[in-house]
């Protein structure tokens, strides 16, 4: 009993030494990522995830960022974030559009057998990595997903995490997804914006204005929150949730024309006829690439020679494009609290050892509007695509219902204020 009361002795001893500081914990390194499209608000997840763990230094020793995301890494080009944005200066990210991080599209293997995960695991081992994020949309998750598999499946003991990223708002088991927001806010104002300027005429005119939305219509639909009175422009949204017929759109649009001279119609990039084509296949003028390659013309300028063509009417189309998702002056500051709120709340989920996870967001409430932050399975969300409901679309297919609505307008609350340089252009932070 004698030597067994002197182990415990010696064991309880040193507890209190390393939580005296007698004994220095070892700590371990966090290293995040970004992949994909960037959005206006993918710097300020990352501000949250960085901010967040330069607060626990018991814990976390360096926080690093992979230039390029996990190809980058690869490659071994990495930065310290406490070298490269000290003090105020990480405060930027989170009104800079765009990844600072820079960004790539690199999908790993399906097979965890494929030498690339031991490598991976290797250069992890290497800069003693105990917590690993990367941010993005349905890819970055697939990529969370596998590694995290690969981890369990070796018995590493590092935290993997996805944080959530898309304009499109396209992932699962998430109520919607930073940089949605502020996309949803440009849209909304960039097309009320076209709409007045397109009715400064009293003479019959037709505007189309193409969103992006290969499958999913959430930013097309935003496209109503336009509208300054019941039954102003946009008088028609098509989403691809629901089949596209070109004459029936004719008729509505010339049906249009008893309500205002100038018609405003907003269109996914993806709609599509009952038979799957995509309507910007239609263009018979598209030509080949040095491949053989078709070149698909946007649906918007096809519907625009078809609507001059065969209603006689001017006609013009708008193609959004990028401006939709790096936009700094719409961001929306709901978009970025959150964004923030979701990268913090990762840190902390990381720390207490979650792993193979999603920060997902779950709505209390609309009005007034409230959320919170939960864990999703990652593996129940990669390669999973949500769409707009059919319900919040109208029977005709032409428009989105108040549910949408509903369900938008509180995401994009809130003006950010972007410090302006000596130049009078907004100062964003970038890597040099």
């Amino acid at each position: 009993m004698e030597f067994l009361d002197v182990i415990l002795a010696y064991f309880w001893y040193n507890i209190k030494k390393q939580h005296s500081g007698g004994i220095k914990m070892s700590k371990k390194n966090l290293i995040a990522g970004q992949s994909g499209g960037p959005t206006a608000a993918i710097n300020s997840s990352l501000y949250g995830v960085v901010s967040e763990a330069l607060r626990h230094t018991d814990e976390i020793d360096h926080v690093y960022g992979m230039i390029n995301g996990i190809e980058g890494f690869l490659n071994g080009t990495i930065l310290d974030f406490k070298e490269t944005l000290p003090g105020d200066q990480l405060q930027a990210l989170t009104w800079t559009p765009g990844a600072y991080l820079g960004s790539c599209r690199y999908k790993l293997p399906e097979s965890l057998e494929d030498p690339v995960y031991p490598e991976l695991f290797r250069k992890f081992e290497e800069m003693n990595i105990g917590w690993f994020f990367y941010i993005g949309g349905n890819d970055s998750m697939d990529t969370v997903s596998k590694l995290s598999r690969y981890a369990e499946k070796i018995g590493s003991d590092i935290r993997i995490l996805g944080e959530p990223k898309t304009i499109d708002n396209d992932l699962v088991n998430t109520d919607h997804t930073p940089g949605f927001g502020s996309a949803v806010r440009y849209v909304a104002s960039t097309v009320r914006e076209i709409t007045l300027d397109a009715c400064v005429y009293e003479k019959k005119s037709v505007t189309i204005i193409e969103i992006m939305g290969r499958h999913a219509g959430w930013l097309t639909g935003a496209a109503a929150l336009a509208r300054k009175y019941t039954g102003d422009n946009p008088l028609l949204i098509y989403l691809p949730e629901t089949d596209f017929d070109v004459e029936e759109f004719l008729q509505k649009v010339n049906a249009a024309f008893e309500k205002n001279c100038n018609v405003v119609v907003c269109v996914s990039e993806g709609i599509h006829d009952k038979d799957g084509t995509f309507i910007c296949e239609y263009d018979s003028a598209a030509g080949t690439d040095a491949f053989g390659h078709k070149m698909l013309a946007g649906c918007g300028k096809y519907l625009e020679n078809l609507v001059r063509s065969r209603l006689g009417v001017k006609a013009r189309s708008v193609e959004l494009n990028v401006s939709q998702r790096c936009s700094a002056s719409m961001l929306s500051e709901t978009d970025q609290q959150e964004a923030i709120l979701a990268g913090e709340f990762g840190v902390q989920a990381a720390l207490s050892g979650e792993t193979g996870k999603m920060i997902a967001f779950s709505r209390l409430s609309d009005s007034p509007y409230s959320m919170k932050c939960t864990l999703e399975d990652v593996n129940l969300i990669c390669n999973e695509e949500k769409t707009v409901p059919v319900d919040w679309i109208t029977a005709d297919g032409s428009d989105v219902t108040e549910d949408f609505i509903r369900y938008a307008r509180p995401l994009i609350q809130g003006t950010v204020e972007v410090p302006v340089g000596e130049d009078g252009l907004p100062a964003f932070v970038y890597r040099k």
